[in-house]
């Protein structure tokens, strides 16, 4: 034992100095051995720092390519699943836009009842607070589902190389002008479908030997055609809804006739076939025009004969009106150019109203006012853009309280012969209504034994207005109150303090002309009159729903900002200090 401790170089380190600086000979070996034994173990160091580094080197690489792959947060690419199937594509713009740049979107074609989408954002911060808010967001009922889409093949490539897939749901319309759809379309798609009704018989024919006719016809004209055999089973005529640019709409409609035409004379059917063509009944009112001008200006121009069904054959689930052209093919294709022109530019205008009218109602959310009964028309009721906040109404941003608007009255003029219909049953319709709109609703009596007109008092906030007036215009057409080439337009009335009245006529009735072109509601501001016990007078307003919608909150407006003004005034007269502005 003492031999071996006596050769152990440790023993001599361990040992104190007087022990092992006695020695030198076993000192020197001592180092030696220590030398030696530090350099093996020097050795071992480096080896197992570099299969360290290797291994971690690695792991590391396999927990960052699984992470990448379950958690691709690095990703600037999003999925959206769940999203409602009649949400207007602007609703969702909007909502997207909230959270960054959105460079791209396009629908995903999916089996399910609910729209899929592939969101990319500016960048991935972005789609990092996108997904954050977005999953689990309620969305009309609807509990959106957002996961991340690898981005490895987009960081190769630009945005606009993507494969384009459809803008919207449905028929949302085409990409907003500098998304990078938009790009690849040379004219933009319309808005609103061209639908067609065509004999049952000439299904068939149209589809073609396993769909060859109807991919050919949709190739040629650059256009989406949906061809809807399944409804109303065992009806003699079917639906064919087109979706393309307006040309695009009007040369797959003159490729059909020609196909029914022939397939026709091929089969020895004899009787005429003419051209039908669905349109929403907001829409037939202005395409007939006053008089009838529209229509009969459309048929000496075309050499055709253009009807339309009655308004008794409208339902709430078909609110469609069926115009047949009857004439050459030929003279037929020109009709259809025309009419669909004119139903183009009237939903184009009720969009444009429906945009401003949003802006001037906050909250204001016209989904889910059931204004619009449900179509298969494919055209959306007039909407509200998404910029306009109309989703944001039913969803205010997080964390924001919304402020109460003030309380309106405006008085409504409809038939004395349609009172019973708007009051209903023992009073039930107008409770219903008083409840949906979440207004007071009450009926004037009459000023006399022979008045043609009454009296609608309707108070509450702008939306319940809007909500009000809505159902009472839409009551008006559907219990026929009005003419089947007639469109529901009525006087409203409502009273602005004598000292602003100036205010809405504008200098030289500059303002109330303004407010006509821009409203298309007739606006009268009576000189001559008293004001009344409130020192107020009546502004008149007549015209169709949306018209007289707009003109109302403009009017609204013009009055705000002169009582904001008021107010200023007074605080300064007072000498306290304005509120500051935040």
């Amino acid at each position: 034992m003492g031999v071996y401790f006596q050769e152990d170089p440790l023993y001599f380190l361990l040992s104190p100095p007087t022990v092992w600086s006695s020695d030198p000979v076993r000192l020197l070996k001592s180092e030696r051995i220590l030398v030696e034994a530090a350099a093996a173990l020097l050795n071992s160091v480096r080896t197992l720092s570099f299969t360290l580094c290797y291994t971690f080197a690695f792991v590391s690489g396999f927990f960052s390519r699984s992470l990448r792959a379950v958690f691709p947060a690095l990703s600037r690419k999003l999925q959206i699943r769940n999203i409602p199937p009649h949400l207007q594509w602007e609703v969702l713009d909007s909502l997207l836009a909230q959270y960054g740049t959105v460079e791209n979107c396009e629908q995903v074609n999916t089996d399910t009842e609910t729209a899929v989408v592939n969101v990319t954002y500016g960048n991935k911060d972005q789609a990092r607070q996108a997904i954050e808010k977005l999953n689990g967001f309620q969305l009309e009922n609807y509990s959106l589902k957002v996961a991340y889409i690898p981005d490895e093949m987009a960081a190769q490539q630009p945005p606009q190389q993507h494969p384009q897939g459809r803008r919207g749901f449905g028929q949302r319309g085409p990409p907003r002008q500098g998304s990078p759809g938009a790009t690849t379309r040379q004219k933009p798609q319309s808005d609103v479908p061209l639908r067609m009704l065509v004999p049952t018989q000439f299904v068939g024919a149209i589809i073609g030997k396993e769909g060859a006719t109807i991919r050919n016809i949709t190739k040629q004209t650059q256009s989406k055609i949906d061809i809807h055999r399944k409804e109303n089973a065992g009806a003699a005529e079917k639906p064919i809804t087109i979706h393309s640019t307006p040309e695009g709409c009007s040369t797959a409609c003159k490729i059909i006739m020609e196909i029914m035409q022939k397939e026709a004379q091929d089969t020895k059917f004899t009787e005429e076939i003419p051209l039908k063509i669905l349109a929403h009944n907001n829409f037939v009112g202005r395409l007939i025009g006053k008089e009838g001008r529209n229509l009969k200006k459309i048929e000496q121009d075309t050499d055709t004969k253009i009807t339309i069904s009655p308004l008794q054959d409208l339902t709430l689930y078909n609110p469609e009106r069926t115009i047949t052209v009857k004439g050459s093919i030929e003279t037929c294709a020109k009709a259809e150019e025309e009419i669909m022109k004119k139903i183009r530019e009237s939903y184009e205008n009720d969009i444009a109203a429906m945009n401003l009218q949003a802006h001037l109602i906050p909250g204001l959310n016209l989904n889910a006012l059931g204004l619009f009964p449900p179509s298969s028309s494919g055209i959306p009721p007039p909407a509200v853009s998404v910029a306009s906040a109309a989703a944001a109404a039913s969803y205010p941003p997080f964390g924001v309280r919304k402020q109460q608007p003030e309380s309106e009255t405006v008085h409504l003029f409809i038939p004395a012969l349609a009172v019973g219909a708007i009051i209903g049953k023992q009073g039930q319709h107008i409770k219903q209504l008083s409840r949906f709109a979440g207004a007071s609703i009450k009926i004037a009596p009459a000023e006399g034994p022979d008045a043609k007109l009454r009296m609608v008092i309707i108070t509450g906030p702008p939306e319940a207005q809007f909500k009000a007036q809505g159902r009472i215009y839409g009551k008006l057409k559907e219990e026929n109150f009005f003419g089947p080439k007639e469109e529901v337009k009525l006087e409203a009335h409502i009273k602005v303090p004598s000292y602003a009245a100036g205010r809405v006529i504008g200098k030289g009735g500059k303002t109330v002309n303004e407010l006509q072109n821009l409203t298309s509601a007739e606006v009268v501001v009576p000189r001559d009159q008293t004001p009344d016990e409130n020192d107020q007078v009546v502004v008149k307003i007549t015209g169709h729903f949306y018209a007289c919608q707009l003109a109302q909150r403009k009017i609204q407006e013009i009055l705000a900002q002169v009582r904001r003004q008021q107010q200023q005034q007074k605080t300064l007269q007072s000498g306290q200090p304005q509120p500051r502005r935040k």
